[in-house]
């Protein structure tokens, strides 16, 4: 019908009546909504809820709303020994599960303790002190039920080459001790105060990239250092990286090495590997692994013993003081030279043994399903290392390999910890006179089978295919540590974490977006290659907040894709671009840079005739932008809801214009 009524009109006719319809066609479009202007915030309010969402985020205080005085007083309380909250509705069933965890564990922990205080340059009594004291402060004070507390191999690597670099352990042992102490002192400070002023998301500016090559690079480290047990070497270098250790490997093999060292190192080694794999494939033994570095000490001990192979070149452990941890106290540098040393390394031994205890806390928080607070872990963590700094221990953290098999042996809480430090409290009182002739090289191999758990090669081949930048600080890291010393692998691991977000916020990502077909969604076009450019229209996206950092980049981003587009089109004799729509959806914030930066753009557009349309801005970018009146300049009617809106607008008046 509509082709018979044009038919028989005139061309004068149909000309008025097309024009007459675009006209109305623009006047008559169909309701677009406004954006809206979030109402004027109180300043005290606005700044409350800031720094409530930055160190509150969790409302750790909505226990106490609407509580009597009394109540509140108790839950304050159970808040610093959750201990007493769910000792509450403790029961025998629950207590198998623990004695059978805290007995497995402490199978693991007392040869792996003797081992890793000697990777701390320590005597091997303080690896065992450091398994009694902090597992019971933790127990009371900690919030994680499957955490195993204890030194740890990377933390003991970590204090020994930090602790030797100012004081030498062989020629003046007792400074050497305090000088660990006092870092212990100061590690447990600065763990108590992230937890106590809730500081704790400072210690995820360590990616997960950089940990798992720094902890890779450590357990290689870790592995090397034990050729000097494994070998029976005796003439060894301090040094950690991997060349110095290969030379003085390799420059003793002809007079160094003692070939009833390696023959037992080697065999309990690969008893130790052989039982990891048995519990590996096979869940249910998680108990042979467990119980596996306790057997080989035995049997060790009772070889080198009956065959006297100590007298035949075998290093043995000789002497482990008896009893339990002697106050420490007096041995603190409180005062002189080593007070600022000391404080330097416990913040960094500090950092490091937070940063895996809360990572292997939250993990194992997320497989049984519950909640963990990361800065009362803090607090937990600090407290246990000060009481130990007191009382003889050194930096104690959340161990892997122990924490696994607390969660195998069917912990259910704390107690397993407390379990443990019994069974170490008996060892101290009366079984460390039988560790006498343990051989030093089933102690090395006990610490390489530990370690090799630490190298996760599937976690690397994921960083590389998900990214290529964290794939560069896991690889950094990795090879600061085994070619440097522990130091540098940490000091590149922070740096590279530090690049990489300084890079992701300097250099947002911007995209140019089509529209999807049959649809009014807009998206980018190399994520969706049907979707089609509105002619004369270009709508870019800012995935980034705009600050003072990248404005000046957003800005001249947005200017170039502008030329770039110009260009083709004119190859392509295409009409030119009248109307520039940023979507600002993921513009979560924006700053007075930011806002100079959109004055600039709007200017530059201007010149060239092409006008600036805003999409979709959030309610703390609008009242910025309202608040500097940049609406005024731009137009009102240029801030459109979503893009679809903008393009809907702006499309009818471009078909208008010559």
């Amino acid at each position: 019908m509509s082709h018979r009524v044009t038919d028989g009109l005139g061309y004068k006719e149909m000309d008025i009546i097309s024009v007459s319809s675009s006209r109305r066609k623009s006047e008559n479009l169909p309701y677009v909504h406004k954006v809206g202007v979030p109402p004027k915030q109180n300043l005290l309010k606005e700044i409350s809820a800031t720094v409530k969402e930055t160190f509150f985020a969790d409302d750790p205080l909505r226990h106490f709303k609407d509580q009597p005085r009394s109540r509140k007083f108790v839950l304050g309380f159970q808040a610093v020994f959750p201990i007493f909250e769910w000792g509450r509705h403790y029961s025998l069933s629950k207590f198998k599960g623990d004695l059978i965890a805290g007995l497995t564990i402490a199978s693991l922990c007392i040869p792996q303790d003797i081992g890793y205080a000697k990777l701390a340059n320590l005597d091997p009594q303080y690896g065992l002190y450091s398994s009694f004291v902090p597992p019971l402060v933790y127990a009371f004070m900690g919030s994680s039920r499957d955490i195993a507390i204890g030194p740890v191999a990377v933390v003991s690597l970590l204090l020994g080459s930090l602790l030797q670099d100012e004081i030498d352990s062989s020629d003046n042992p007792v400074d050497y001790r305090r000088l660990a102490f006092t870092a212990t002192f100061f590690a447990g400070i600065t763990q108590f105060t992230l937890g106590f002023f809730r500081l704790g998301f400072l210690i995820d500016f360590l990616s997960h990239a950089a940990i798992v090559g720094f902890m890779a690079g450590a357990a290689i480290t870790i592995a090397l250092q034990q050729l000097k047990g494994l070998l029976g070497i005796k003439k060894f270098t301090k040094n950690t990286d991997i060349v110095s250790v290969m030379r003085s490997v390799w420059s003793s093999v002809h007079h160094g090495w003692n070939w009833q060292t390696i023959l037992i190192g080697v065999s309990f080694l690969a008893f130790l590997l052989v039982a990891k794999y048995i519990g590996k494939k096979k869940k249910k033994l998680f108990w042979v692994p467990a119980i596996a570095p306790l057997i080989s000490v035995v049997l060790s001990t009772f070889f080198v013993y009956i065959t006297r192979a100590d007298k035949h070149g075998v290093q043995i452990v000789k002497h482990i003081r008896k009893g339990i941890n002697p106050p420490s106290v007096d041995e603190i540098f409180f005062s002189g030279e080593y007070l600022a040393k000391g404080f330097r390394i416990g913040v960094v031994a500090g950092m490091v043994a937070l940063t895996e205890a809360v990572a292997i806390g939250r993990t194992f928080a997320s497989m049984k399903d519950y909640q963990l607070d990361g800065n009362k872990e803090m607090v937990a963590l600090g407290t246990m290392n000060i009481v130990g700094s007191m009382t003889s221990c050194y930096v104690a953290t959340g161990s892997f390999s122990r924490s696994a098999v607390n969660y195998m042996a069917g912990c259910r809480t704390a107690v397993s910890n407390i379990v443990m430090s019994c069974v170490v409290l008996l060892t101290l009182e009366l079984i460390t006179p039988l560790f006498k002739y343990t051989p030093n090289a089933i102690l090395a191999s006990i610490i390489i089978s530990a370690v090799i758990g630490l190298i996760d090669i599937e976690a690397v081949t994921l960083i590389w295919k998900i990214d290529k930048f964290d794939f560069v600080a896991c690889m950094g890291a990795l090879f600061g540590v085994v070619f440097a010393s522990v130091e540098i692998g940490l000091l590149i691991a922070v740096s590279i974490s530090f690049a990489k977000i300084l890079l992701q916020v300097t250099r947002p990502r911007t995209a140019i977006l089509g529209k999807l077909p049959r649809t009014t969604v807009y998206r980018n076009i190399l994520q969706y290659p049907d979707a089609t450019k509105v002619p004369g229209i270009l709508v870019v996206r800012v995935d980034s907040a705009i600050y003072f950092s990248n404005s000046n980049y957003v800005k001249e981003r947005i200017l170039r894709w502008l030329t770039d587009e110009e260009e083709q089109l004119k190859e392509n004799s295409q009409p030119r671009i009248q109307y520039l729509i940023v979507e600002m959806s993921p513009v979560t914030d924006i700053d007075t840079s930011g806002i100079h930066a959109l004055e600039e753009l709007f200017r530059s557009l201007e010149k060239r005739d092409v006008k600036l349309v805003l999409a979709n801005p959030g309610s703390v970018v609008i009242d910025k932008l309202h608040a500097s009146k940049f609406p005024e300049m731009i137009g009102e009617d240029r801030i459109f809801l979503t893009v679809a809106d903008a393009v809907l607008t702006c499309a009818p008046k471009i078909e208008l214009e010559p």
